[in-house]
């Protein structure tokens, strides 16, 4: 997709502090805001950044400095550990059975959505497959954004659009804007389905999956649905071993999450939209290198639920080599990241409830806030010759990760009766998926910090998809 750029904003002359003060507005004004516009507050993102860092790294050296402060640790330690308490125990919700041949005939109408640029080597299958899907086809169609692709990703599509009807080609200049989400926003405006769905151009999915993910959304409150994604190379080499893992730990945690009342969340590859709640939230938003995660919060601020579908998954190809996916989790880190510095004021207002709130608020201190504070936790390690003040909260988030990655596997194995064998397995991938998730320790305080001090315009690079020799698609 082409880069998404934004303009530093370091002209502005208010201080980190009173740009978040500024953004308070009264409680009459609020919902008339945040309905006429969702994407406030996304200016300043550098100061909020900065302001954030500053105080994580503020309250860790006052930690160690008082006497008092390994008790405020492990106070909230144990808050964590009631939460964790919560998520392991629940009951994940039950799945509707899939649609009948009956009730295909009043089935809903669906539009599926791929923005793609230069992908030959993956697109021709991915149309195919789409194209082919075991629902009417009188009610789904297929629109490919092609997004000024210079491989042969433009010829390949004009082949299929002469073999599938159903298949409408948009095709997007140089000087198009907004990114992928531009691209999603433009085919949204020429589909006329009520459920939207959205893949990657890499993505694989099994035929009868529309008939799965529709009843999904018979409650009214559903607004989006995520389908598990798992790795198609998952066997190649290390990295792709440990995005298997990953992909599995996300499903586990997706799953019990939702079963609390927490957050449900999009993850781009096989997401599916209800169109009138995309409609009220405004669209992708075309400021964010993570369309999907931005996604997510203002689906939950506006009061819709997002489901997740466990099986069928749609496979996608995971990226092969360490720098790749240096880059990858770079921009997943930052556009996750972004999100709560643009809509943080709507979170701490209570609009999610409490249990979404609590939720959102548990994640962000295990994904981000512990992370960003592993680096001056080492530093003053090193000066005054004691253990990390986190330490117990990071053993706690490390053991529910690797709890999490255990039944994670688990159930995406459809393993019902543990043997021997197939536990020592599964604690050794759980032990080294543990381990290969370590690279967020690195990414995350990398990313924050970056994002504090960096006074040039951010892009982001969309992942290449080389396929494999048997999905090449030659005419």
């Amino acid at each position: 997709m082409p880069n998404n750029y934004w303009t530093d904003d370091a002209e502005h002359d208010l201080d980190p502090l009173s740009s978040l003060l500024s953004e308070w507005s009264n409680l009459e004004e609020e919902e008339e805001e945040f309905r006429s516009d969702f994407f406030q507050g996304l200016s300043g993102r550098r100061k909020k950044a900065a302001f954030v860092l500053m105080t994580v790294w503020g309250i860790t050296v006052g930690l160690h400095l008082v006497s008092w402060g390994t008790w405020v640790v492990l106070g909230l330690t144990v808050l964590f550990l009631i939460q964790a308490l919560r998520l392991i125990n629940a009951q994940p919700d039950i799945i509707p059975e899939p649609l009948s041949d009956e009730a295909l005939e009043k089935a809903p109408s669906v539009s599926l959505l791929v923005a793609a640029k230069n992908e030959e080597a993956v697109i021709g299958k991915l149309v195919t497959m789409l194209c082919n899907l075991d629902y009417p086809t009188d009610r789904y169609d297929l629109c490919v954004v092609d997004d000024h692709s210079t491989d042969k990703t433009p010829e390949i599509l004009t082949q299929l659009a002469q073999k599938y009807p159903q298949l409408q080609i948009i095709r997007r200049p140089a000087t198009a804007q907004g990114g992928k989400s531009g691209a999603l926003n433009e085919a949204l405006a020429q589909t006329k389905g009520d459920i939207i769905g959205v893949f990657d151009a890499d993505a694989k999915v099994s035929q009868d999956l529309l008939r799965h993910v529709v009843p999904l959304f018979e409650s009214e409150e559903m607004g989006a649905v995520q389908v598990r994604k798992s790795i198609a190379n998952s066997s190649l080499n290390f990295w792709t071993k440990g995005q298997s893992v990953e992909m599995a730990l996300d499903g586990y945690f997706q799953q019990q999450r939702i079963a609390i009342g927490g957050i449900g969340e999009l993850r781009g590859n096989g997401q599916f939209v209800r169109r009138s709640a995309l409609s009220r939230c405004g669209g992708w938003n075309e400021q964010t290198i993570t369309d999907d995660l931005d996604l997510t919060i203002r689906l939950h601020l506006d009061h819709w639920k997002i489901g997740f579908l466990p099986s069928p998954a749609v496979e996608e190809e995971g990226v092969t080599t360490a720098k790749s996916l240096w880059h990858q989790r770079n921009r997943w880190g930052e556009g996750g990241y972004q999100r709560y510095l643009d809509y943080w004021r709507f979170i701490l207002s209570q609009r999610l409830g409490w249990n979404k709130t609590i939720d959102l608020l548990s994640f962000i201190l295990m994904q981000y806030l512990v992370l960003m504070a592993a680096i001056p936790d080492f530093m003053m390690v090193v000066l005054y010759h004691r253990l990390p003040i986190f330490s117990p909260l990071t053993a706690l988030i490390l053991s529910l990760s690797s709890w999490g990655v255990f039944n994670g596997l688990r159930r995406s194995q459809n393993i019902e009766k543990l043997g021997l064998i197939d536990t020592l397995r599964l604690v050794w991938q759980s032990l080294s998926g543990t381990f290969y998730m370590m690279h967020w320790f690195i990414i995350i305080p990398s990313v924050t910090t970056r994002m504090s001090i960096r006074p040039k315009r951010l892009k982001w690079v969309k992942t290449i998809h080389e396929g494999t020799p048997e999905e090449s698609f030659e005419f």
